[in-house]
């Protein structure tokens, strides 16, 4: 496996964060919107899916932010949950915004995806060091 220079990883984390937090407001707007549709959308699953997605969205972010050694494990399973949530709006294919929703969802499991499986080798650090010793070894 080719070493990532610094900046590489930076900008990784930096692209994960920036879709992450569309993706978090993505779903919120959709929940929104699913509740003002009524009927069919107001179905429990996929609102459950868009508000633990929006949730995980942020807490990747965090994470993130705050270097932690879970960084890796949180954005693994955000990207599941993303992938779960794209799923579940794509039963309205005729739906403009439930597909946005989906395809924002995907390009956010991809980003994340990424992330869960970079942050392994990079991110084994105890508790006190900041991102910043770590990569300027």
């Amino acid at each position: 496996m080719s070493m990532m220079t610094t900046e590489s990883i930076l900008s990784e984390m930096e692209a994960c964060k920036q879709i992450s937090i569309e993706c978090q407001t993505t779903c919120i707007d959709t929940l929104k919107y699913c509740k003002s549709q009524g009927g069919k959308y107001m179905d429990m699953a996929m609102m459950s899916m868009l508000r633990d997605c929006a949730e995980m969205c942020m807490m990747c972010v965090n994470m993130i932010n705050d270097g932690s050694e879970f960084m890796g494990n949180t954005c693994s399973l955000c990207a599941q949950i993303c992938d779960r949530t794209a799923l579940a709006c794509e039963q309205m294919s005729n739906d403009a915004t439930m597909m946005l929703c989906a395809a924002i969802c995907r390009k956010c499991a991809e980003s994340c995806n990424k992330m869960g499986l970079n942050s392994a080798s990079y991110f084994r650090r105890s508790s006190q060091l900041a991102v910043d010793a770590l990569l300027s070894r």
